[in-house]
């Protein structure tokens, strides 16, 4: 019988396009955060955080003790945006407008986001947010991010993502991902999340539809990062509206 060099499979879907979709909606309607499968490999990741040291590729860079953010430093990435980067913000977003649709409908919000970034981007732009807002965060012994909401200006996508670059308890300790849910007439709620290398953790950027005696409610959330014990830690963090 003659053989034939056939892949029945066809190409391999992108880590982000291969992601369980609706496992990752069910998670962000049950807690406002998910955590993806492995988007990068560590080599990808480490060439991310190389990127760093390369202060011609920043439009700022922020202390966050001087600001009273915490402890710790990021720096804000400049136009043009390094390719990997872009690809992952423009990768991300279709696969996430469901889950922001579904949510202001619950809220019976507006919902102007288009179907793809560039769109929404020219409408941050005319707007008066024309701003990158991708980064690069290093926290080193010591460092600490406060609670916070990543807005920026009036338009706002509700949902971001922060992707892993080192490994945990590997490269460091402690630095563990948090939320704070403010749950209508009741006590806020805590969770954490350790980010693995190379995965995305996506999460609101402001709050969540929560289901109440009369429909839907608003639940908002703000996030941060605990106190790094041991040695460095870096991630990426894709917000999808630019700032003014």
């Amino acid at each position: 019988m003659p053989s034939h060099d056939v892949n029945p499979s066809g190409p391999r879907p992108s880590p982000i396009e291969g992601t369980d979709w609706a496992r990752v909606s069910e998670e962000m309607n049950a807690h406002g955060f998910a955590v993806t499968p492995p988007l990068l490999s560590p080599e990808q990741c480490r060439s991310i955080a190389e990127l760093y040291d390369d202060t011609r590729r920043f439009r700022a860079t922020i202390d966050m003790q001087r600001y009273r953010f915490g402890a710790g430093q990021y720096r804000y990435f400049d136009h043009p945006i390094p390719e990997p980067v872009a690809e992952l913000r423009e990768a991300f977003y279709p696969r996430l407008l469901p889950i922001a649709r579904e949510w202001a409908e619950k809220l019976k919000r507006p919902a102007p986001w288009p179907d793809s970034l560039q769109e929404w981007l020219a409408m941050c732009h005319e707007a008066g947010q024309t701003r990158p807002t991708p980064i690069l965060l290093r926290y080193g012994q010591g460092d600490w991010n406060a609670l916070h909401r990543d807005l920026y200006g009036d338009l706002v996508f509700p949902l971001q993502v922060v992707i892993g670059l080192d490994t945990y308890a590997a490269d460091y300790t402690g630095g563990e991902f948090l939320m704070v849910e403010q749950r209508p007439r009741a006590q806020s709620r805590g969770s954490s999340a350790v980010l693995p290398q190379g995965c995305g953790l996506i999460f609101t950027t402001r709050d969540r539809p929560v289901a109440s005696a009369r429909g839907w409610s608003a639940a908002p959330m703000r996030h941060g990062v605990s106190t790094v014990r041991s040695g460095l830690r870096r991630t990426l963090g894709l917000v999808f509206h630019d700032a003014a």
